[in-house]
């Protein structure tokens, strides 16, 4: 594992049992995908906030896009046809939807945050639906993920605000999507695009024209920003980074994957203080370090599962 065609591999800092390599050039690769995913936290905020782009409008119009990229993989549909379709709703339109919606009034940097929520849900929701068994390690981890993120999204007066809220529902979305992929065969990663594309279109764009119309004029306003935005996010997120993404899961164990993706958080933290001001106080410090302390325990045990546990990024 890790030495491929005879390639030297890469040694992982992140990897605690120091038995998984990576090559260098997919460690590069995972690198910039990270980085590309850390970039469209930042950047999403920016649409929906800043620009007041409405965000169902933009996440309809992303998937629009996705669909007419990746439209000569739409067929064969993957099958059982019930599943791909609830897969794609539920990891696609109904996850990104939320998220956008949170990303309204959280900043960056939380909603990284937050979204790391995902993890362990992910890993309940396969105890639950799928029989999988934990030890005490993935326990604590789990434990000190969920702790890490409540640690976040409290507020004085024992509140969670509604956009943690949706961030959290968004992290649910996505796991539980990824608990019913385990249930398929394997999947080409430009078709499941394809299906995630469709279906969040058909999804979105009524709902975002049922409530959200009178709004699309901020869309224009932005101008070339908001084209430059949304392609980004479209061709390079979308189509480029998670169809890289999901080759190297193809090549590499999760848990080798998983621990190094934590670059997407810290460098959302990053950018989201020196971008768009996002305040760091020693409550927020201290989830972080928690929650993603429980993510890498939860992320290094052994497995070899084709579908990674962290939910889609962004």
């Amino acid at each position: 594992m890790g030495q491929h065609g005879g390639r030297r591999g890469f040694g992982c800092a992140f990897c605690a049992l120091g038995r998984c390599n990576l090559n260098l050039r997919d460690f590069l690769l995972l690198v910039a995908i990270c980085l590309v995913w850390a970039v469209n936290n930042v950047v999403s905020k920016i649409v929906v906030t800043d620009w007041h782009v409405p965000p169902l409008f933009y996440a309809g119009l992303r998937f629009a896009i996705v669909l007419f990229a990746t439209l000569p993989w739409l067929r064969p549909m993957p099958r059982p046809a019930w599943r791909i379709l609830v897969v794609g709703l539920l990891m696609g339109g109904g996850s990104f939807a939320l998220l956008f919606v949170g990303l309204q009034t959280v900043t960056p940097s939380e909603a990284a945050i937050v979204s790391q929520a995902g993890v362990p849900i992910t890993t309940l929701l396969s105890i639950l639906m799928l029989g999988e068994r934990i030890r005490w390690r993935r326990a604590l981890g789990i434990t000190l993920t969920l702790i890490g993120v409540l640690l976040v999204v409290w507020q004085p007066g024992f509140a969670i605000s509604a956009g943690m809220l949706l961030i959290l529902a968004a992290a649910f979305s996505g796991s539980l999507g990824a608990v019913l992929m385990k249930q398929m065969e394997a999947i080409d990663p430009l078709r499941f695009q394809a299906w995630v594309g469709l279906t969040g279109m058909v999804l979105l764009m009524p709902l975002s024209i049922a409530s959200e119309l009178p709004q699309w004029s901020h869309a224009a306003a932005a101008g070339w920003s908001f084209v430059i935005a949304l392609l980004f996010s479209a061709l390079v997120v979308s189509v480029l980074a998670h169809t890289a993404y999901f080759v190297l899961i193809q090549r590499y164990e999760a848990n080798l994957l998983a621990p190094l993706t934590l670059i997407t958080p810290l460098a959302t933290i990053g950018l989201g203080v020196a971008i768009t001001g996002d305040q760091l106080d020693t409550q927020m410090i201290a989830g972080s370090a928690i929650a993603l302390l429980g993510v890498l325990i939860v992320a290094v045990r052994r497995t070899r599962a084709p579908i990674p546990e962290a939910q889609e990024h962004s």
